[in-house]
């Protein structure tokens, strides 16, 4: 062992089986931290778990320990002591728990003892959701570890790929992932010293069109694929990608989302953002995942939002005074996903299309303002649900 040591907040499918999965395989010792008591006592009382990996060509099947467990909600004295002397910090909790997990790394970084700055990226499916932890982090530090945050800590900006299906249920800690990944990092905050070593990560210099193309074609195809799935009654992904007319559906918005990220990043060319999109649509079709059409579809609200998936990509084509029809559709597909066993966030939605008109709606659910050349669209199928589902 090499005495390296990995923070990660969320003891999830992602953080156990992708995030920690790395760390371990670079010989870090990786300190899982939760409020969920389940998950940390399970963590504290099994010395390994295993990670299978699942592709269309068969399954491998890996051993992880070396791992240690801590419940931040009754000891958060301790977590600090650990961040205080941590080579990194990384968490996947979703976008919404950044500013709950910010505290106790702020006050790890104000109690380094360490003479490295501590690396801390963010592994959430959000742009640039390692600056909303730091804008979350610098709100509890000092003035003066605010002034000299370079010497304490490095924050990156991360993209990651990888699906999780739904897993077995009597899996315990055991995590089932797809066997593709991607986990692309920003180099520059390291410098002019090194990045963490961790096997698997690609670093850049420019995440900007790496996080974009990921979001605006893996998650932007996969919920598309889960909302007209959802609203045609079929249970899994691959049962959607099975059916001609939604796969048709699918590879329109993403000839949409191809062509805003061609044209926005023009390093990236058209026949090979053609064939990432086939590869990913691939990906998704795969039956040996059993990807759960509602496990995809879950947080509307969040996937709805400004800068996310849909309203994201279709708000920028708009501003080119491109065609974004076919993201309408997926649009609308979101907003029928109501009252979903299972996710709050499609009990929350059902009310709010019920409480408020289309134009309040629409401001409150995307974001946008009246003023955008989106606005029109988006309110005329929030409009369509709306009326429909009274």
């Amino acid at each position: 062992m090499t005495g390296k040591k990995g923070i990660h907040f969320g003891g999830g499918n992602i953080g156990r089986g992708f995030v920690a999965e790395f760390l371990h395989n670079s010989g870090y010792e990786v300190v899982f931290v939760d409020v969920m008591d389940s998950i940390i006592e399970q963590l504290q009382k099994t010395p390994k778990y295993t990670v299978t990996e699942i592709g269309a060509e068969g399954e491998t099947t890996f051993t992880i320990d070396n791992y240690r467990a801590i419940n931040s909600k009754h000891e958060m004295e301790k977590v600090i002591e650990e961040i205080a002397t941590a080579d990194t910090v990384t968490c996947a909790v979703g976008p919404n728990i950044l500013k709950f997990i910010a505290e106790p790394i702020a006050k790890g970084i104000e109690a380094r003892k360490k003479s490295e700055p501590l690396a801390v990226i963010a592994c959430e499916n959000a742009i640039g959701a390692t600056d909303t932890l730091r804008g979350f982090i610098e709100q509890k530090l000092s003035e003066e570890t605010k002034a000299n945050i370079k010497e304490k800590a490095r924050f990156a900006n991360s993209a990651i790929d990888r699906i999780v299906p739904i897993q077995d249920s009597d899996a315990g800690l055991n995590v089932k992932i797809e066997k593709f990944y991607e986990w692309c990092v920003e180099s520059e905050p390291f410098k002019p010293g090194n990045p963490p070593d961790i096997k698997g990560v690609h670093y850049v210099e420019d995440l900007q069109p790496y996080i974009e193309r990921k979001l605006f074609t893996v998650n932007t195809g996969h919920a598309t694929a889960a909302y007209y799935g959802h609203n045609k009654g079929k249970k899994f992904i691959h049962d959607v990608l099975e059916d001609p007319e939604l796969h048709d559906v699918v590879q329109n918005v993403l000839k949409e989302t191809a062509h805003l990220i061609c044209s926005k990043h023009e390093h990236i060319p058209r026949d090979e953002q053609d064939d990432y999109v086939q590869n990913i649509v691939k990906r998704i079709s795969n039956p040996v995942l059993k990807d759960n059409v509602e496990r995809v579809g879950r947080a509307p609200l969040r996937k709805l939002s400004r800068k996310e998936r849909f309203i994201g990509p279709a708000a920028h084509l708009a501003e080119m005074g491109e065609k974004y029809d076919c993201l309408i559709g997926s649009i609308e597909m979101a907003l029928r996903f109501q009252n979903v066993e299972g996710d709050d966030e499609s009990f929350e939605l059902a009310k709010k299309l019920k409480s408020m008109d289309a134009t309040e709606a629409t401001k409150d659910l995307t974001g946008l303002e009246e003023s955008h050349p989106l606005f029109k669209d988006v309110k005329a199928a929030v409009e369509k649900v709306q009326k429909e589902s009274s």
